[in-house]
């Protein structure tokens, strides 16, 4: 008697049955809401930091839903949980996708939490279809993203690709001196499993995009190729306090001057490096902080991005000569210290290649882009073929609590990542 293969994933086509299955986009709406109520904000937001009573929720939210699907569930060290679904050879490395729940103070309902959902709502979905694929899939929250209160961001991704030593990251503390470690137990997520150390056989993230290009090209996925390479600095421009009616303006060493000078070239390095170059001054601290006195001494924030590493090098040697340029002509000291590096990440092209034929296949108006900002995936892409799926969010806005998408291009995302999660689980 010959094999039934209505529901086989192991060809290297779509087989009968799932080129025309989709999830179900109001019951990813509705869970997306509820979620979004567990550290709601009066201004429609959400404020769920990651490792306290609201993260807590969150997470048994998600455990919850997932071993209703019938999968089973599994939490490492470092907190991150993993959902499974059983494959037909549940010894292949597992087809994962994934993002986080926690969220920034005044964070929205979707930054992180649409790549879990619908990554869970996948699952679902091939659970009602009765679909069983060859690899074993598994949907991942990833403990810490945002690093809004313990450093550094990225955290749970970064430990199970071994960025950073577990005993590291769990030694970190906030701002009250509670360490992560403490802070894992006390809401019931530190694990037993090791950290990482396993193979995963593909990665996909979907996420709203963050930004406003999508939106402005009319466009419903967002191909996503790369993640910009990032260069953190850590600027002190030392001068002179001085009294602010005496000192006439030609013997002043003002060092707020010179900084106001140095926004102006960071912007202009990122604007001589097109189409990708970023340069931003995000925070900037002048002392002594008052109105009748020279500043003496100013600490601020240098971030540069690029798309390609040549590129944020030829930007990070601009910054240094601009800097000792500067310094020589208004006689102000400026220390120049990196603390962060990022490397420009490449997604890997064959599972770019099935998030663009998934649009396609779908209708689905699509283009190539860039992230800008950092994700779980770009972690991931060290250590597993990886590739993202963005969807527009309104007016580009995120980290915001007015931040908001449209069901129906959430739910186009999630069939993107629906078929190319079966492609990956088929292609071995």
């Amino acid at each position: 008697m010959a094999e039934d293969t209505t529901n086989d994933t192991r060809a290297g086509t779509a087989p009968a049955g799932t080129a025309a299955l989709r999830v179900d986009g109001a019951r990813l709406w509705d869970a997306l809401m509820r979620l979004a109520r567990i550290g709601a904000t009066p201004k429609g937001g959400v404020c769920r930091l990651a490792l306290t009573d609201l993260d807590r929720q969150g997470r048994d939210f998600f455990v919850a839903e997932a071993k209703a699907i019938g999968c089973t569930v599994r939490v490492d060290a470092i907190g991150n949980i993993f959902a499974r679904r059983a494959g037909r050879d549940d010894t292949l490395p597992p087809v994962m996708t994934g993002s986080h729940i926690d969220t920034q103070p005044t964070g929205g309902k979707f930054d992180g939490n649409y790549g879990v959902l619908a990554g869970l709502e996948v699952l679902r979905t091939l659970a009602d279809a009765g679909i069983v694929t060859e690899a074993p899939l598994e949907v991942a929250v990833w403990t810490n993203e945002e690093g809004s209160r313990f450093v550094p961001v990225m955290m749970g991704s970064g430990a199970f690709i071994g960025e950073f030593a577990l005993d590291h990251v769990l030694a970190q503390t906030d701002r009250d001196g509670i360490r992560v470690g403490d802070a894992l137990r006390e809401i019931g997520y530190a694990g037993s499993e090791p950290v990482g150390g396993r193979a995963v056989g593909a990665y996909f993230e979907a996420h709203i995009e963050q930004g406003p290009v999508l939106e402005a090209n009319d466009t419903v996925i967002g191909v996503v190729t790369g993640a910009l390479g990032q260069r953190w600095y850590d600027v002190v421009l030392t001068g002179m306090e001085a009294h602010a009616g005496p000192t006439p303006m030609a013997l002043r060493r003002d060092a707020l001057l010179a900084a106001s000078e140095l926004v102006g070239i960071v912007n202009r390095i990122a604007l001589d490096h097109p189409p990708h170059g970023r340069g931003t001054v995000g925070c900037l601290s002048v002392h002594p902080d008052s109105r009748n006195v020279i500043p003496g001494r100013v600490t601020m924030t240098v971030d540069l991005r690029a798309a390609d590493d040549t590129v944020l090098s030829a930007m990070d040697a601009a910054l240094h000569r601009a800097c000792a340029a500067l310094s020589d002509r208004s006689g102000i000291d400026i220390d120049v210290r990196q603390v962060v590096y990022f490397p420009p990440q490449p997604f890997e092209p064959r599972l770019v290649q099935a998030v663009r034929d998934g649009a396609a296949q779908q209708g689905l108006s699509a283009m190539d882009v860039v992230s800008g900002a950092g994700h779980d995936a770009v972690y991931l892409a060290r250590v597993a073929p990886t590739a993202m799926i963005f969807v527009p969010c309104k007016d580009g806005i995120s980290h915001n609590e007015i931040e908001d998408a449209r069901p129906e291009h959430l739910e186009a995302g999630a069939n993107v990542l629906l078929h190319a999660m079966l492609d990956a689980a088929r292609r071995r």
